[in-house]
């Protein structure tokens, strides 16, 4: 059983049991999130694409940790004007553990 759920904006694909690396969320580790803007549930019953959303269906997880991404390298310049700015990022992500997929 699988299904795509949307969070802070994205879409991701769950699988129950699987680790899950999204956008920084703001709990705190331990804690259980649910999200409810499921957009496709598949399982032994077969698919149900929903409307956007399926109804009565949500993903339940378990925050592991947060974790930092790869370093990114912004570099700017303007040519003939000796102007140059090295600055590197990195993204702040939060693991989650999916422990339970609720369908309808």
């Amino acid at each position: 059983m699988y299904a795509i759920v949307e969070v802070n904006g994205k879409q991701y694909r769950v699988e129950q049991g699987k680790t899950l690396k999204v956008d920084r969320v703001l709990e705190k580790a331990g804690e259980t999130i649910a999200f409810d803007k499921v957009l496709l549930l598949s399982g032994e019953s077969g698919v149900k694409v929903g409307t956007p959303y399926v109804e009565g269906a949500s993903i339940k997880a378990v925050v592991e940790s947060e974790a930092k991404g790869d370093k990114i390298i912004v570099f700017k310049y303007k040519p003939k004007k000796d102007y140059r700015l090295t600055q590197g990022h990195r993204e702040i992500y939060t693991v989650l553990n999916v422990t339970e997929i609720v369908g309808a």
